[in-house]
C-alpha cells in the first residue's frame, strides 16, 4: 500500500474490487490489502468514499462493523469515514495453518436507515517477523568410527513461522573437515537437511564434535536460527569385561520368592557403546539344575531365584557366570559364585504370551501388533497387584499398549529397518507390588523380514583392469561385484554389461560377463597396436520387485606385449640379401662405413632397438655404434688387411624375450673409387672441395709428368667401360645394390626420391659428394657417395673427360 496524497503518513490507500450483488442487502464485496504488525491507529483506507457513502451521515445511520470468526481489529471513525487499525494484526495468530499463502480477515459493514450490508475483505501480508526455530536447540548424534564416508544421518528440521518469501530458504553448517550437509526439498515445499560424513572419524584423536547448524530464512533482512550438533563417536571393542571377584560367596534364605535378587554382578568395560555393553550368561560349567533354580539377568547381572529351593534336598550352588560384551567380536570374562541356602517360600507373578508373529515385515506400519500379553499373579491385594514393562523400553521401537484387564498389546512404535537391527529379543519385566516385591521376565524374540528397500552398491566408482594383448579368448579379466545389504531375493543380483557400440562393434561382441558372479571375460585377442583401451559400464540388479540396481565404469587398458620384431630399414635390401659397401684404402680412422637403422612396432621399451655385430671378419677394423647403428672405422687400412669384409649385424629390441633382425654387409677395400657422371648427375659440392689442392700440388711438384700420365690412363678407361654403362652400374662407395637377379628397377629404395633426398641429406653433412646416376630407360638412379678428400682426385682426373662427354651428346 502507498499512502493517498493530503492524508496523514500513517494513512494507506488500498485496491478494492466489487463483486456482483448475491442478495438484496449486501451489496458488494471490497478488498482491501495491508502488512501485518503495522502500528494501531494506521488508517486502512476511507470506507466511506469507497462504498459511496455521507461521512457525515455514519453516526447518524448507526455504522458499525461486526466481525466473522475473528476479533475486533479494525474500527470506523464515524466522523470521517476511515477505517483504521484498533488492534495490532498478527498474520501468524490469525492464519496459523500454513496451507496458503494467502490471509484474509472478514467483516460486515452494517448501516441503517436504510439498512444496507457492505462485505469487507482485508488480505494480510506476511513480513518476515519470525525468525527460524529448531524443535531442539541441541541435537546428540552417535556414529562409530568405523561409520565410512558417505554415510548419511537425518536431523530435525527448523521451523519458521512465516510464509512465502520468508520462510526457510537454507541450512548452514559451521566448518568441519569430517562433516558437511545436503538439503532436500519436501513435495509442500518444506526444506530437509541430512549431515553427511566426509571424512573418516578417530574416536582416539577426536571423541565429541559439536558443530552449529544454522537456518535462514528468504526474507529481507534474513532472518536466521542455530541448533548445536552434538556428535558423539563411538569406540571400537578392544577391552574385555572385568569382574570385581573371581569367587563370590552368597547366603540365601530358604524357600526364598522367584525372582529374589542373590546378587548383582558388575563386570565394567573400558570400551564405549554397544561394546561396553556386558551380557551375562552361565557357562557349561553350571549344571541344569543350578540353572532351573536361578536366573541371571543377561543385561543387568542379577542373579535372581525362579524356583523353589529347598535346603533339605540341596544346601549350596555353584554358578559360573561368563560376562561377554555385546560387541561384533565379543570378549569375556568368567567368574564362579557359592551360594549357600538357609530357609522361605512365595509365589510369582506370571507372563502368558496368547499370540504371537514370529516375524514381521520391514515395511510394516506404526501400530502393527505383534503379540498379546497377559500377566497373573495368584497372591491377592497387592502382592496380586501387577505391572507389566519391556526392559529398556526407551531403545527399543515397540510398547505395551493395555487392551483390558490384565492383557496387553505389544505393537511397533517406530519404522523398522532390517539392514540395522535383523531381529529382537524383547525382555517382558512383569512385578508384583508387594512388600518385598516379586518379578518376573519373559523375552520373546521375533525375525525382521526384509523387503527390497537397498539398490545395489559397487565397492569402487571406477575399475581399472590391465589386459596384456594377445590374450586367451575366454580369459577371466576381473569380478567386479556389487553388495546388497538385502536378503534372499532382494540381494540376488544379475550383472551384465550395458550396451555401447565402438568403431560399430557392440561392447557384447568384445566382452562377456557372467551374469551370477560378475566374472568378466574378453571374447577376442586384442592387439595393442590397433587398440590400447576401452571404457563402459556393467550394470548390478537385484531380484527384488520392483528390481532396484547400480551401475560401474570400467576401464579397460591394454598393454603392449613383446610381439614384433625390428625391420630393417637402413640399408634396405630383400630377406637374406647382402649389401655391398665399398670404400677405398686411403679411408681415416673413425670414417662413417653405413648407418644402419631399425624400426620396432611395439612401444616403450619393447621398441627400444641396439645394435651389435654377430659376426665381423676383423674386429680391429670397424666398431658399431650400439644407439645409433653408425658403422666407423677403427684405424686405417694396411696392405695386410683382405680386401673383402664381411660384417653381420643384429637390431634386437629391449623386451622380454628380445627380438632381432639381422643383415649382411660386405665391404670390398679398393685403392681407388672411380665415378662417372652423366649429364643428369647432381653433384653437391662444398665450398671446401678444393682444400686439399694445395697439399697435392705440393707433393706432385716433383711428379707432374707422371700424374699426367696417370690421368691420360684413366681417361682411356673411362673410354672402354662406357659400352657397359647399360648393363650394369658402376660401383661407388657406399652404392647400394640388389643382389637379386632382377633389374635394379625393381627396388623401391633406389628408384625413391625421397630415399635419395634423405640420403643426400645425411651424406652431405658428413662432407661427402652425393651423386645420382640415372639407370638405361628411366628404371631408377644409382646413388653413390664419395668423400670430400678423395672426390678431389676422382673429380679432377674424370672432369675434362665428363665435360667433353657431356658436349659430345648435345646437337
Amino acid at each position: 500500500m502507498e499512502p493517498q496524497s493530503g492524508v496523514p503518513p500513517r494513512r494507506w490507500h488500498l485496491c478494492f474490487v466489487f463483486l456482483p450483488v448475491m442478495w438484496s442487502v449486501a451489496s458488494a464485496v471490497t478488498r482491501y490489502s495491508i502488512p501485518e504488525e503495522i502500528p494501531v491507529g494506521s488508517v486502512v483506507a476511507n470506507i466511506a468514499g469507497d462504498l459511496g457513502l455521507d461521512a457525515h451521515s455514519l453516526s447518524e445511520r448507526k455504522v458499525k462493523l461486526d466481525y466473522i470468526h475473528s476479533k475486533k481489529y479494525l474500527e470506523i471513525n464515524k466522523d470521517t469515514g476511515e477505517l483504521f487499525i484498533a488492534k495490532k494484526i498478527d498474520r501468524e495468530n490469525l492464519c496459523p495453518a500454513k496451507t496458503s499463502s494467502f490471509c484474509f480477515l472478514k467483516m460486515d459493514v452494517i448501516i441503517e436507515n436504510p439498512i444496507r450490508i457492505f462485505n469487507i475483505e482485508l488480505e494480510i501480508m506476511d513480513i518476515n517477523d519470525n525468525a527460524p526455530q529448531f524443535r531442539r536447540e541441541r541435537i546428540p548424534l552417535d556414529i562409530s568410527e568405523s561409520a565410512t564416508p558417505g554415510e548419511r544421518f537425518s536431523l530435525t528440521n527448523a521451523v519458521d513461522a512465516d510464509v512465502g518469501e520468508n520462510s526457510i530458504e537454507t541450512y548452514y553448517l559451521s566448518e568441519s573437515d569430517e562433516f558437511t550437509i545436503e538439503i532436500h526439498s519436501g513435495s509442500d515445499g518444506t526444506k530437509y537437511v541430512d549431515l553427511v560424513l566426509k571424512a573418516s572419524l578417530d574416536r582416539e584423536k577426536q571423541a565429541l564434535h559439536t558443530l552449529t547448524l544454522t537456518a535462514v530464512d528468504g526474507g529481507i533482512p534474513a532472518r536466521s536460527g542455530t541448533a548445536s550438533i552434538i556428535i558423539q563417536v563411538l569406540d571400537t571393542n578392544d577391552n574385555a569385561p572385568q569382574l570385581d571377584l573371581q569367587v563370590y560367596s552368597v547366603d540365601l534364605i530358604e524357600n526364598a520368592p522367584n525372582g529374589t535378587l542373590i546378587m548383582q554382578l558388575n563386570a565394567t568395560d573400558l570400551d564405549e557403546g554397544t561394546n561396553a555393553e556386558i551380557i551375562y550368561s552361565f557357562t557349561l560349567y553350571t549344571s541344569e539344575k543350578t540353572q532351573e533354580k536361578f536366573s541371571l539377568d543377561p543385561s543387568s547381572g542379577a542373579i535372581r531365584v525362579k524356583d523353589v529351593i529347598d535346603f533339605e534336598e540341596v544346601k549350596s550352588f555353584e554358578m559360573y557366570v561368563e560376562a561377554k560384551d555385546n560387541a561384533v567380536n565379543p570378549l569375556s570374562g568368567q567368574c564362579k559364585i557359592l551360594v549357600f541356602i538357609t530357609d522361605l517360600n512365595d509365589n510369582y507373578p506370571e507372563i502368558t504370551v496368547k499370540s504371537f508373529q514370529s516375524s514381521i515385515k520391514e515395511s510394516d506400519p506404526i501400530g502393527t501388533v505383534i503379540a498379546v500379553i497377559s500377566v497373573s499373579d495368584r497372591d491377592s491385594g497387592d502382592n496380586g497387584k501387577v505391572v507389566l514393562s519391556i526392559y529398556n523400553a526407551e531403545l527399543l521401537p515397540f510398547a505395551l499398549n493395555k487392551s483390558s484387564e490384565d492383557f496387553f498389546a505389544l505393537t511397533v512404535t517406530e519404522t523398522l529397518d532390517r539392514e540395522k537391527t535383523s531381529h529382537y529379543d524383547i525382555t517382558l519385566h512383569v512385578t508384583d507390588r508387594g512388600t518385598p516385591p516379586l518379578t518376573d521376565n519373559e523375552t520373546i524374540s521375533f525375525v525382521i523380514q526384509d523387503v527390497n528397500d537397498n539398490a545395489p552398491v559397487f565397492p569402487q566408482a571406477l575399475y581399472t583392469i590391465n589386459v596384456m594383448e594377445n590374450n586367451e579368448p575366454g580369459a577371466l579379466l576381473a569380478t567386479p561385484t556389487a553388495h546388497d545389504p538385502d536378503l534372499h531375493e532382494n540381494q540376488y543380483l544379475v550383472y551384465f554389461i550395458i550396451e555401447k557400440e565402438i568403431a560399430n562393434t557392440s561392447m557384447s561382441m568384445l566382452f562377456s560377463i557372467n551374469p551370477e558372479n560378475g566374472n568378466l571375460y574378453a571374447l577376442r585377442t586384442f592387439d595393442f597396436e590397433r587398440e590400447k583401451e576401452f571404457l563402459f559400464h556393467i550394470e548390478a540388479r537385484d531380484s527384488g520387485v520392483p528390481p532396484l540396481n547400480s551401475n560401474v565404469t570400467v576401464h579397460i587398458i591394454i598393454l603392449d606385449q613383446n610381439d614384433n620384431t625390428p625391420l630393417i630399414v637402413s640399408p634396405w635390401c630383400l630377406q637374406g640379401s647382402v649389401i655391398e659397401e665399398i670404400i677405398p684404402r686411403s679411408t681415416d680412422k673413425g670414417s662413417l662405413v653405413t648407418k644402419v637403422i631399425a624400426l620396432d612396432a611395439d612401444s616403450m621399451q619393447n621398441s627400444r632397438i641396439t645394435y651389435q655385430f654377430l659376426q665381423i671378419t676383423d674386429t680391429t677394423l670397424f666398431s658399431l655404434d650400439q644407439y645409433n647403428g653408425e658403422i666407423r672405422t677403427t684405424r686405417m687400412f694396411s696392405y695386410r688387411d683382405p680386401r673383402h669384409q664381411r660384417l653381420v649385424i643384429t637390431a634386437r629390441d629391449n623386451g622380454e624375450p628380445p627380438r632381432s633382425a639381422t643383415m649382411t654387409i660386405k665391404i670390398s677395400i679398393v685403392e681407388q673409387v672411380v665415378t662417372q657422371f652423366t649429364e643428369t648427375t647432381e653433384v653437391p659440392i662444398e665450398y671446401d672441395l678444393f682444400t686439399d689442392l694445395n697439399l697435392y700440388l705440393l707433393i706432385g711438384l716433383g711428379s707432374v709428368l707422371f700424374l699426367l700420365l696417370i690421368t691420360i690412363l684413366v681417361i682411356i678407361v673411362l673410354k672402354c667401360q662406357e659400352p657397359k654403362q647399360s648393363n650394369a652400374a658402376p660401383h661407388g662407395r657406399n652404392s647400394i645394390v640388389s643382389q637379386r637377379n632382377s633389374t635394379i628397377a625393381d627396388s623401391t629404395l633406389i628408384s625413391s626420391d625421397a630415399y635419395w633426398y634423405s640420403l643426400f641429406l645425411a651424406e652431405t653433412r658428413k662432407g661427402k659428394v652425393v651423386v645420382r646416376q640415372p639407370l638405361p630407360n628411366g628404371a631408377g638412379f644409382i646413388v653413390s657417395s664419395v668423400p670430400g678428400s678423395a672426390a678431389l682426385t676422382e673429380t679432377s682426373a674424370s672432369r675434362s673427360s665428363t665435360l667433353q662427354e657431356s658436349s659430345s651428346d648435345l646437337p
